[in-house]
């Protein structure tokens, strides 16, 4: 059975940072792209960043240039470093496959940007 735990969230003021954590379990990590969803309040659940399995990236335009993705296979981990936070990243992040079908999703951790 797959589990995707997330961690990493909380409270950041504007412009700060924050790093998330996506451990995941009962696959074969390596083989995976993997992706960084988040979800803000009253809107869709929508794919920031992705990272394949042979290491290419791609970034949503809203979040290009201020957050990165990266994995450690090792570890069974997808990471997604955070800068220059907006309040407009204010939502629940989830990791997940860059494409359906999907795992079955985490609970996901909380980011809040505000002052």
């Amino acid at each position: 059975q797959v589990q995707l735990v997330e961690s990493g969230g909380g409270w950041v003021q504007p412009g700060g940072s924050l790093r998330l954590s996506c451990t995941a379990s009962g696959i074969i990590f390596r083989f995976y792209g993997m992706g960084w969803y988040r979800q803000a309040p009253g809107k869709q659940r929508e794919l920031v960043a992705g990272l394949t399995s042979d290491g290419r990236t791609n970034y949503s335009d809203s979040v290009k240039d201020r957050f990165t993705i990266s994995r450690s296979n090792a570890k069974n981990t997808v990471y997604l470093q955070m800068n220059s936070l907006k309040p407009e990243d204010t939502a629940v992040y989830h990791c997940n496959k860059m494409r359906p079908p999907y795992f079955s999703w985490g609970q996901g951790t909380r980011v809040t940007v505000s002052s």
